[in-house]
């Protein structure tokens, strides 16, 4: 049974979500809403992009260190902190780090929620924001992005619904949407 100090980790593949759905969760549990990427960047002094350029390994050593941080031991000085529910969404790759995996393994107060987004949908935010960005992400720094993304996407999904302990069909929904449907399953688990 999950009870109102756990914590809700949103994953699923880049631009599916996990943030505006988190921030949309806050506003029907209150809580608060913690991005991974934000806290390894204030952590190491460098974004999720300059870590992932400088090595994939440096990458998933800030971001285990940054999810050690926000689900490791509680501080007896941090209770009135972990009295309320905290929302993490997490990165996209979070599943291809076995050190993270592990550290989710061995914690039980952890809600893990994937949303589901079609290969398609991902590769065209991917694109949408790459023209605003400028450049694509590092990791599809490849000679065929798409084809790497659409690799890494169909075998990320089978991974993210072994580990989650639910999966949301988050196409063609609003965020709105889709922390209603979690705020649901949260309500059935014991919490409201």
């Amino acid at each position: 049974m999950y009870m109102k100090d756990k914590i809700i980790l949103i994953t699923g593949p880049k631009h599916s979500g996990k943030t505006l759905t988190a921030r949309a969760l806050q506003k029907i549990l209150g809580g608060e809403v913690i991005d991974l990427d934000e806290i390894m960047e204030k952590q190491v002094g460098k974004t999720p992009r300059m870590l992932y350029r400088d090595g994939p390994e440096f990458f998933q050593m800030a971001e285990t260190l940054a999810l050690a941080s926000l689900i490791g031991q509680k501080e007896p000085d941090d209770k009135a902190r972990n009295k309320k529910c905290r929302i993490i969404a997490a990165g996209g790759g979070l599943i291809d780090n076995k050190d993270a995996l592990e550290l989710l393994s061995k914690n039980q107060e952890i809600l893990i929620i994937y949303l589901e987004v079609s290969a398609e949908t991902a590769w065209q935010r991917i694109q949408n924001s790459a023209v605003a960005e400028g450049e694509l992400p590092p990791f599809l720094n490849t000679e065929n992005p798409r084809s790497t993304l659409f690799a890494l996407h169909e075998r990320r999904a089978k991974a993210y619904k072994i580990l989650a302990h639910h999966t949301i069909a988050a196409e063609n929904k609003s965020p709105e949407e889709i922390a209603k449907k979690i705020a649901e399953l949260y309500s059935q688990q014991g919490n409201l």
